[in-house]
């Protein structure tokens, strides 16, 4: 591999060394090769290492920023979270592009003894007439809000174990104590519940027994040591 020169005062940060490297390798910018680029900026790292030069906290940062994303790319669970850290990384480079292209252009216009006339107002058309596919957009989406990624809205399976679970009505519970009562005559109060499979059908139970037990279609009468339930006699 070939010698590297430069001088470090060039890179104003992170992202200025990243774009050079991207250049210098010809590297897509809209699809970062991480390991690849890790590797060349770890190599300038290890140059100002040479040389005894301080290395700004922010380059040091940037390579550990590096190395997670590499990492999770390796790990079958964290791919999803890799991709999104690569989006993030390559927003901010296309926008620091932007940013460097403009201030070259700046540069070439601005002199120090130039005489700049009155502003002028402009009617300007601020309706935004491009559309865009709903997918780009969410990349966007994402892409701003780089670490902040938490808030967004959580995944469908957060709410399997909600919506799996099975409703039982009231209703359709009193309908169930009535034809068993016509079938089996009397029942013992506990064996209800008994019969339940969860917590929810258990209170469905009770809360149709006192319907019915206050439309005086049963009632419940101690025999014994045991409460019974038993059909009402009354239509």
């Amino acid at each position: 591999m070939e010698k590297i020169s430069y001088r470090l005062n060039l890179f104003e940060g992170p992202l200025d060394l990243l774009l050079h490297l991207i250049k210098k390798n010809k590297l897509n910018i809209c699809d970062i090769q991480i390991s690849e680029l890790l590797d060349q900026y770890m190599e300038h790292i290890d140059l100002m290492k040479e040389q005894n030069m301080d290395i700004a906290s922010e380059f040091l940062e940037m390579a550990a920023r590096l190395v997670y994303i590499k990492t999770s790319t390796l790990l079958p669970k964290h791919e999803s979270e890799a991709e999104m850290l690569k989006e993030e990384l390559k927003g901010q480079l296309l926008e620091y592009e932007q940013c460097k292209k403009m201030a070259k252009i700046l540069e070439e216009h601005m002199q120090l003894d130039f005489i700049s006339r009155d502003t002028m107002k402009l009617d300007r058309d601020m309706t935004y007439s491009i559309s865009h596919n709903i997918n780009e957009i969410f990349k966007a989406y994402v892409t701003s809000m780089g670490k902040n990624k938490k808030n967004l809205p959580p995944i469908r399976e957060s709410f399997n174990e909600i919506v799996a679970k099975k409703i039982i009505s009231v209703f359709s519970k009193g309908i169930y104590i009535l034809k068993s009562l016509k079938r089996r005559g009397n029942i013992n109060f506990l064996s209800l519940f008994r019969e339940n499979k969860s917590k929810s059908e258990a209170v469905a139970t009770f809360l149709a027994l006192l319907e019915l037990v206050k439309s005086k279609r049963v009632f419940i009468e101690k025999e014994g040591n045991n409460l019974e339930v038993k059909l009402s006699k009354e239509k």
